[in-house]
């Protein structure tokens, strides 16, 4: 195994100096990014920067610009001879910075030494007005999930109101929405021939502005639907909600339509997204001579939490079709999925191998959805003309093939690689697809050889899933399936753990406060997981984020699919009550829950979630046991190093017995 040293010219440019070593005294593009440059290909705006340099283009990035006093970050690489591109980062901005509770967070994943404050909130729009101010003449093109997710009017959680699109605000000349390779492409074949920015007008997959008396672009073979305006959105929620069901639908069709939305003197006005990307086009993306590292300035700033995750961890698809209305993904990647090839894969993972302080472990082979790779729709032309946004919800669709072999096979051939001792699959597995009660698929052999392999050779030390909830009315809203099915699917998971001698933890995820969800549903949550064994640890409060159906939900108070009122805890107060039912086994909990219950005539409920078992009491006196020990030892008796499988990576058994019963 060979390890090359990378040199400063192997980055692309982010100062002056940097374009001197490549030859260069001026730029062709010029990224601005909310995130510390890593060149990785999870990283958004180092694939758009590989991207615009493989079409032949000169290309700087300006991480994280000062956006305050002399504003001479934006300035140090000079003015570009085509346009700027500007994305607010891997995250919204807004949840980037914020809670659920709306309370600012302290850090930051995408910063050097997780540093927070080092981009300002709506980065999209800032970035975007101060170079129209600075460059009035250069092209402002915008992308990335914080434009993709705003392009049309939204609510926006953390000022509590309705926005129109990010285009109105921030003054940018066109928005790509999506992942943006496919649009840019074009754009940039067109420009290179002197092609005006102003005169792209029908690029799919990006949206652009125009005067409401300006008819509308020419020359393309779409259907036009005219949303709500903006106005009409401002003063009839109902109105708001019934765009959002073209809104999803055309975002997630492969022959979709266009869509139009009047703000204000202007037309808005939002071309189809290109089809799902083929094999070769997305390999393309992640074959781009990334170096895989931070730039060298960062160096002594600390590490960044995000690329830390992600180091060495392969993405092995795009897209989801699992359509959960919390939840952005297919709204940015699209519901089909796009995946790569196998020697695409594999070429990245001997990439991997050659990084520094690779110790032979990969820590994740996924995707947005770690089981949906290869999947896809065994008739395309039914797909074609689909308009569910989900292909499992509220059944598993007949024409998706929802084989696991091709993922299987690539996992053993992963094992087999000379450099790799272990590969873990650390994304979240849809559990749903694994259960033949639910999955009726004529592919149950690959369903449990799949199961098998990822339990016995692929678990991180645990398993993520995301049941979500245990009420089957909350879960329809959001198209999750019932709770019944969790429970064939931790007892399927327990049995392969018992065969193979395994005592590997289950953790699944839920939310609070969700569309729908009321406090007797969170106090049913918390009995039924205890009942099953549980202490849950991964849990959330909703965010309403642009661009769902349950934030819809929660601003309007209907459903945009029916228009029926769902109920909705809005009160900070009542979400943080619905959260307490998590933790049920924190005793500043307790009073609360056993009076909460008693008032709502659900004593009997109390008694039985809050009940002090025996077994819990045993915990507690080992603990204390193995404590004692340990502070014995501490004086100077000197301690032995731990045996057994119960005693593994340093736990004590009363430890062990705690994640058990988890």
């Amino acid at each position: 195994m060979i390890r090359r040293e990378n040199k400063l010219s192997d980055w692309l440019p982010i100062t002056k100096k940097e374009m001197a070593l490549r030859g260069w005294d001026s730029l062709d593009v010029i990224i601005i990014s909310g995130d510390a440059y890593v060149d990785h290909p999870s990283f958004g705006a180092a694939v758009i920067a590989r991207l615009v340099e493989s079409e032949g283009l000169k290309v700087g990035i300006i991480p994280q610009p000062n956006w305050k006093g002399d504003l001479s970050d934006f300035k140090q690489l000079g003015k570009p001879n085509l346009f700027f591109g500007v994305t607010g980062g891997c995250m919204d901005s807004m949840v980037n910075h914020y809670t659920a509770a709306k309370r600012r967070r302290s850090n930051d994943a995408y910063t050097a030494g997780g540093e927070s404050g080092q981009r300002p909130d709506y980065a999209t729009i800032v970035y975007s007005k101060i170079l129209k101010e600075l460059y009035p003449d250069v092209p402002v093109l915008i992308g990335g999930i914080e434009a993709s997710l705003r392009r049309v009017t939204h609510y926006d959680y953390w000022s509590d109101q309705l926005k129109p699109s990010i285009l109105e605000e921030s003054e940018a000349d066109i928005l790509v929405y999506g992942m943006g390779e496919q649009p840019l492409r074009q754009i940039i074949k067109l420009v290179k021939k002197g092609v005006p920015m102003r005169s792209l007008k029908t690029i799919q997959q990006t949206a652009i502005l125009q005067p409401v008396e300006e008819e509308l672009p020419k020359g393309v073979h779409w259907n036009t639907i005219d949303l709500h305006s903006h106005e009409e959105c401002l003063e009839d929620k109902i109105k708001f909600a019934s765009n959002f069901k073209h809104i999803e639908r055309e975002s997630n069709k492969q022959y979709a339509d266009r869509l139009t939305q009047v703000i204000g003197k202007y037309r808005l006005v939002i071309n189809p997204p290109y089809k799902t990307m083929k094999e070769k086009e997305i390999d393309a993306s992640f074959d781009l001579p990334y170096t895989r590292l931070p730039h060298p300035k960062y160096n002594n700033q600390g590490a960044i939490p995000a690329f830390d995750m992600i180091k060495f961890s392969i993405n092995m698809h795009r897209g989801c079709f699992g359509g959960c209305s919390f939840c952005t993904i297919s709204a940015h990647q699209g519901k089909m999925i796009a995946s790569r090839s196998e020697s695409s894969i594999l070429k990245e993972i001997d990439k991997v191998t050659t990084m520094p302080d690779f110790k032979g472990y990969l820590s994740d082979l996924g995707g947005p959805s770690a089981n949906m790779y290869k999947m896809k729709g065994k008739i395309q032309s039914i797909c074609d003309k689909c308009v569910s946004p989900s292909c499992i919800h509220p059944v598993v669709c007949d024409n998706l093939d929802s084989s696991h072999k091709a993922m299987t096979q690539l996992y053993r051939k992963v094992d087999k690689h000379p450099e790799i001792k272990k590969a873990f699959v650390s994304s979240g597995i849809r559990y749903d697809l694994l259960v033949s009660d639910y999955n009726k698929s004529d592919e149950t052999k690959s369903l449990h050889e799949y199961m098998e392999q990822v339990v016995t050779r692929h678990i991180p030390g645990r398993l993520k899933v995301a049941p979500e909830h245990t009420s089957d009315p909350v879960l329809r809203i959001m198209r999750k399936p019932s709770f019944k099915h969790f429970h064939t699917f931790k007892k399927k998971f327990d049995q392969i753990n018992k065969k193979h001698g395994l005592k590997q933890p289950l953790i699944p995820y839920f939310i609070s406060s969700h569309p729908g969800c009321e406090m007797k549903d969170m106090a049913n949550l918390a009995l039924e997981t205890k009942e099953m064994g549980f202490q849950l640890e991964q849990v959330q409060d909703f965010t309403p984020t642009p661009m769902t159906v349950a934030t819809v939900i929660y601003y309007t108070g209907v459903h945009p699919y029916t228009l029926k009122p769902v109920d909705t805890v809005k009160d900070p107060r009542k979400k943080k009550d619905q959260n307490k039912f998590f933790f049920w086994y924190k005793k500043e909990n307790q009073a609360w829950i056993r009076e909460t219950l008693r008032k709502s005539g659900n004593s009997k409920m109390a008694e039985d979630l809050l009940k002090y078992h025996a077994k819990a009491k045993r915990d507690e006196r080992d603990a204390k046991a193995n404590s004692s020990s340990a502070s014995k030892n501490k004086r100077g008796t000197k301690s032995h190093p731990p045996r057994g499988k119960e005693m593994k990576m340093g736990q004590s058994k009363a430890s062990n017995r705690r994640k058990k019963r988890r």
